[in-house]
């Protein structure tokens, strides 16, 4: 968790700023935090990060577009040195607040607040954003992107005090996320990232507006293009999950899964795959092109991801002990796979 003194100097931060941009990961736990943030300051844009694994300089338009006057970066664990010159050349102030175990080079101007470094298991961001913020109504807020992380936080119990019938009591926070209404509301939240950027920034208008969690699990006029969307996906991934478990039936220790198509879910996937079959690793592996992008579930994961991507040309990756991402060249594939199999063993 944040110290106190660092609360106080991201709040100082929030306060100072008139017109924030904050840049979030593209998933429940960036979008929460935002949210959480955006609804206690009043004020600043939301915009989602799609490019992997780094926010890259691209997205320093949308500081010029917006008019920013600070820039926030949440929950994502890699910023490109080109995107901080662009920074560096403006002279906007920075505060990037994460929970990734990763070695980033920070730069001297960046306000950077990580209490994750060094430990092997850490809260998501969304709730380092609710410890900064604190404000009870947005409880749910807190708990959906802790949940969808794969986190069940301190408030869950306040939480299930205030919406019995949304959460379930149980200590495994997938159960949560596969079994109860308030993980079925941050699934319709993960879908809703996948929308076009038109709707995404329609989302993020509604959700700031939002009242509690039933203004979006029960579809309205006001929420139809969400849940239209959610309906969308929710029959892909099912097919997608389908052939996973069908491949699943007959792996050994290393569960491996690959897919192509226009659905790019494969964290998703992998943590779901995991929750159903706990005993083994998970490596799905998503080919979109000459590039596949990969997600990673066991214990202690991390550390073969990077083992086995050394000297792989091109290829990143990143992430938690337990859970990691990562992206290399197609052709490099099954090589990475043999690797991955022999440091699991």
């Amino acid at each position: 968790m944040l110290t106190k003194d660092q609360v106080s100097q991201i709040k100082e931060h929030l306060e100072k700023s008139q017109n924030p941009v904050f840049f979030f990961d593209n998933d429940q736990d960036g979008l929460c935090s935002f949210l959480l943030l955006q609804r206690w300051l009043g004020r600043g844009k939301g915009v989602a990060i799609k490019s992997f694994p780094a926010l890259d300089v691209n997205y320093f338009r949308k500081v010029d577009e917006l008019g920013a006057d600070y820039i926030f970066i949440l929950d994502k664990p890699v910023v490109s040195k080109e995107f901080f010159e662009k920074v560096r050349e403006r002279n906007i102030p920075v505060v990037w607040i994460d929970h990734h175990s990763v070695d980033a080079v920070i730069p001297d101007f960046v306000n950077y607040f990580n209490p994750c470094i060094g430990e092997k298991h850490c809260e998501p961001v969304t709730v380092l954003c609710y410890q900064i913020v604190e404000r009870k109504q947005d409880l749910w807020i807190a708990a959906i992107g802790a949940v969808a992380d794969g986190h069940l936080p301190v408030f869950y119990e306040q939480f299930l005090k205030e919406y019995p019938e949304l959460g379930g009591k149980t200590e495994n926070p997938f159960e949560v996320l596969y079994g109860s209404k308030i993980g079925e509301v941050a699934m319709i939240l993960g879908d809703g990232l996948k929308d076009t950027t038109t709707n995404v920034v329609k989302m993020l208008k509604f959700l700031i507006s939002s009242k509690s969690p039933y203004d979006v699990l029960e579809e309205t006029p006001k929420n139809f293009f969400i849940h239209k969307r959610t309906k969308h996906i929710r029959q892909k991934y099912d097919r997608i999950l389908e052939k996973a478990k069908q491949v699943a039936k007959n792996s050994g220790k290393l569960l491996f899964f690959k897919y192509s198509g226009d659905l790019s879910v494969s964290g998703e996937i992998a943590n779901h795959l995991k929750y159903l079959y706990p005993e083994k690793d998970i490596l799905v592996a998503y080919l979109k092109g000459s590039k596949v992008n990969l997600s990673l579930r066991g214990k202690n994961v991390k550390d073969s991801l990077l083992k086995a991507m050394d000297g792989l040309e091109g290829a990143s990756g990143g992430g938690h002990n337990d859970a990691v991402g990562g992206q290399l060249n197609a052709d490099d594939l099954y090589g990475f796979k043999k690797k991955i199999e022999e440091e699991i063993r």
